[in-house]
This record gives structure tokens, sequence and C-alpha cells, in this order.
């Protein structure tokens, strides 16, 4: 590999770090502990761990996907689709760890010493974990889009 390639490397290296951890991790690892684990608190507790982490990755790879992609095409990278799509991923990332995570972990807060399910909050809970579960999935498909939209189709 030329040291020129290295941004090219790090582009598709960031493209499968955040793209395939937010799979593995979402459908994954996450059913696997409340599948698993007998106390559903714990496995609720690990997954936003989880989901925090991961979150923080993705953050870091779009970061570095939206500059490269500035670096290679300037001004004319608002007419790319593929920036656009990583944009707007990188947007719904923002909102679901900025926004919905830190009022989810308020509420688990407020609700001790019960567990938020088994509180007052739980509807309010419910409602925020549900619209969270609709961006994350908005989120893996774009992801999906990126990526196939990477993949050479010349040799397939």
């Amino acid at each position: 590999m030329t040291v020129r390639k290295i941004p090219y490397f790090l582009a598709n290296l960031s493209t499968v770090l955040w793209v395939g951890g937010t799979w593995a991790v979402g459908y994954l690892a996450v059913p696997v502990l409340f599948r698993t684990l007998p106390d559903h608190q714990l496995a609720g507790l690990l997954a936003g761990k989880m989901f925090e982490w991961m979150g923080c990755v993705g953050i870091v790879c779009a970061i570095y996907l939206l500059a490269y992609q500035y670096v290679q095409s300037g001004h004319e990278v608002w007419k790319s689709r593929y920036f656009l799509m990583v944009a707007f991923m990188l947007a719904i990332l923002l909102v679901i760890q900025c926004g919905i995570q830190p009022v989810m972990a308020d509420l688990k807060a407020q609700a001790i010493p019960l567990d938020v399910m088994q509180s007052p909050l739980a509807f309010k809970f419910k409602m925020l974990h549900g619209l969270s579960e609709i961006l994350y999935l908005s989120q893996s498909l774009l992801g999906i889009v990126i990526v196939l939209g990477r993949v050479p189709t010349k040799n397939i």
C-alpha cells in the first residue's frame, strides 16, 4: 500500500467499522444479551454502554468520511449522494446520542430505586426507546446503502 492510498484505506476502514459495528451491536450483541442474561436491567445497562461506545466510534468515522469526501471533491461534495447519506446517518446518530439517550438515562435515574419499566415513567421511556429503535434501523439501512455503493461492480 502506498502512502497516497492511506486516506482511501482509512475511509474504507471507517465505513466498515461504523456500519459493521452498528449491525453487530444492534442486531447481534444486544439481542444475545437480552436472551442470555436473566437480569434485563443488567442487559439494558450493558446494551446502553455498547450503543454509547458504538456511537462514539460512529461519530469519529463519520467525521473522517465527510472530511475525506470534502478533500476529494471540494465544493462539489454537496452534490454527492454518498456524502449526503453519510451526513444524514451522522445526524441520526447525533439525535440518538445527544438527544434521546440522555433523556432515557435521566428517566432511569429518576425511577430509582425502581426499574424504569416498573415506574410511572415507563410509558415515556418506551416511547423514546421506540423512537430510538426506528432511528437506529434507519441509520442501519442507510449504512447498507452506503456499503453497497462503495462495492466495486466492474468485476462482479
